[in-house]
């Protein structure tokens, strides 16, 4: 599963740096899947293919959001999300309505970053 940000974010911005695959942008900030990862293109769900330097519309406006498609959990990288881990306010939780075993985790990893 990814890790999603709660309405009870209170924007200290704490979680940003630590997230490996620059999956956390502050409210109202467009995102890219290049950022913090080695991908050069994106090939969406639809089949749609993008630039993966391309900027995407903010997740949120408000508060700092998690990119769900750019989220492994710190898979590959930690033994558990860094943004929970320094989180003040314990709003950085499990996603319910994305739900990803260890090895789909994994492979996200593998396919932004490699090996």
């Amino acid at each position: 599963m990814a890790i999603m940000i709660t309405d009870e974010c209170i924007n200290c911005g704490a979680c940003e740096p630590e997230c490996p695959n620059t999956a956390i942008y502050e409210g109202g900030i467009e995102w890219t899947w290049a950022g913090g990862t080695n991908l050069k293109e994106v090939t969406l769900p639809d089949g749609t293919v993008v630039d993966a330097n391309e900027k995407q519309e903010p997740v949120s406006d408000e508060f700092y959001y998690i990119v769900t498609d750019k989220c492994t959990e710190c898979t590959g990288f930690h033994e558990e999300p860094q943004c929970a881990a320094v989180c003040p306010v314990d709003c950085c939780v499990d996603d319910p309505d994305h739900r990803e075993s260890e090895e789909e985790l994994l492979a996200k990893k593998i396919y932004m970053h490699g090996e």
